[in-house]
């Protein structure tokens, strides 16, 4: 056989090969649908076991991430739905309003369907993955103790002090990694709030057991060393002990009537709510519950208050508007009182505006997860029992039908115009809507309404690289001087 042959036979056995390649997640998935297959949305659920998980860290590793999403559209058209394998999973990617709202609303045919990393890390027993009623349940009797009137107006005289002296620690530095700064700032005041603790040796062990955790909620359920998930792993481990120790000496403080002069903290509150039925919250549920409120109240927050300050520096006019308001709050407050209340906080209307807007262009969140409990049919097209629906939040907020120059900071945008259902989406939607949203807002407010009356920032990096998992951030954190202005 002449060297030409060789190579039109290699070449064959390659095209064959992937071509089989291509076949098994068919074979598997689609074939069994029958005639069903063909309502399938158009789309690709690549090699088996990878799927599109390969293309998706690329994109997300690079620094155009929506190259992802904008393969599928080019190559299919803008469907707004499409067929793929996600994490491990049969996957149809939502990215329309109706579609995402329909997914997010219609818990009798959606059931949470996240990776087994991230039930595995979180918790079973966590909001985000029990079942409906379950979830209503537990919903219900935590809802005030976090975001009820009362709560906040605990939390807010907390978060104000924080924040204070937070701010003055880090004028006085020549630098500071502003993200880092606020992951722990943000961290410290999420754990008082929860646990009423200020340990420094508490703090920092559970600062870096959860930053290990985190890294392995969204990676790839491989329990090998050297892995994130498997480093994760072991990191909930260690929050776990810490925990119940934290619960079972809370229980011993209370059978023996010890009194601790300190407030009722998050823990106190779980531990006492019941329901109509006299049934309380177990410990495991309480564990994975403040395991979860962690990531709201501390990744999301740290990184939503760093974004919103970046672009408030990168626009003085903004800046300038957003400070204007926090002055005219100050000055309608009386002589006597003394620090922020719940009623200023509610009149930070433009504010507000900026946060949304931050929320939108940087969407912290770039899906959720569910699974379809039955055969779901949407735009005309079948998501089949049993696969994946994953919310594309990202795709939503950065499309230009839904928002024009979707990738420029408008706060104006947002000037009496609500959005439509299904097209703004940085908490979630439905019943799963983020439990801590509105202590998460609040968080970032009174932060932002003491940097703006009286600081500046000045990016000492501004050519840092972006990076996009797990979270949207500068790979230097960064780096930034921080002055306080002159009265």
């Amino acid at each position: 056989m002449g060297l030409g042959w060789m190579v039109v036979v290699i070449f064959a056995a390659f095209v064959t090969l992937k071509w089989l390649l291509k076949r098994v997640n068919w074979w598997l998935y689609e074939a069994k649908l029958n005639e069903k297959q063909y309502l399938l949305p158009p789309g690709d659920l690549g090699l088996p076991f990878i799927g599109n998980m390969w293309s998706f860290l690329q994109a997300f590793k690079s620094q155009d991430p929506e190259s992802f999403l904008r393969s599928f559209i080019n190559k299919y058209g803008r469907t707004g739905i499409y067929k793929a394998f996600m994490f491990g999973n049969p996957s149809i990617i939502v990215t329309t309003p109706e579609a995402c709202r329909k997914v997010l609303n219609d818990d009798d045919s959606f059931k949470p369907g996240w990776p087994i990393s991230t039930v595995e890390l979180i918790g079973k027993k966590s909001f985000v993955c029990l079942p409906h009623e379950e979830h209503k349940r537990l919903r219900r009797l935590t809802s005030a103790p976090v975001n009820g009137h009362e709560a906040l107006s605990v939390y807010l005289q907390y978060i104000e002090e924080m924040s204070i002296s937070a701010l003055h620690k880090w004028s006085d530095m020549e630098q500071v990694e502003f993200l880092s700064e606020l992951r722990r700032l943000t961290f410290r005041i999420i754990m008082y709030i929860f646990l009423s603790s200020e340990s420094e040796a508490i703090m920092e062990n559970l600062e870096k057991e959860y930053t290990t955790l985190n890294h392995g909620v969204r990676a790839m359920a491989v329990n090998l060393p050297g892995f994130a998930y498997h480093n994760a792993l072991k990191a909930r481990k260690k929050l776990v002990a810490m925990f119940q120790s934290v619960v079972d000496d809370r229980r011993y403080q209370r059978k023996g009537n010890i009194v601790i002069p300190k407030k009722k903290d998050l823990l106190d509150a779980l531990m006492d709510v019941e329901d109509e039925n006299g049934l309380k919250i177990t410990d495991e549920q309480i564990i994975d519950i403040l395991l979860m409120y962690l990531n709201a109240g501390h990744e999301s927050s740290g990184h939503t208050i760093m974004w919103v300050t970046h672009f408030l520096q990168e626009n003085p006019e903004i800046f300038q508007k957003a400070k204007a308001e926090q002055e005219e709050i100050v000055k309608r407050r009386p002589p006597t009182q003394k620090g922020l209340t719940l009623k200023e906080y509610h009149q930070m209307n433009y504010l507000s505006k900026v946060i949304d807007e931050t929320l939108r262009v940087i969407t912290l969140s770039l899906t959720v997860f569910r699974e379809a409990t039955k055969d779901v049919y949407i735009n005309g097209y079948l998501i089949p029992k049993g696969w994946r629906a994953l919310v594309w939040f990202r795709g939503v907020h950065l499309d230009p039908e839904v928002y024009s120059n979707p990738k420029e900071f408008d706060p104006s945008r947002w000037e009496d115009f609500t959005p439509k259902a299904g097209t703004f989406l940085p908490f979630g939607a439905g019943s799963r809507l983020c439990p801590g949203n509105d202590l998460a807002k609040l968080e970032v407010s009174v932060f932002l309404h003491h940097f703006l009356l009286n600081y500046r920032l000045e990016r000492l990096n501004p050519q840092s690289p972006i990076m996009y998992l797990p979270h949207t951030r500068p790979i230097d954190n960064y780096v930034a001087r921080i002055t306080k202005c002159l009265s």
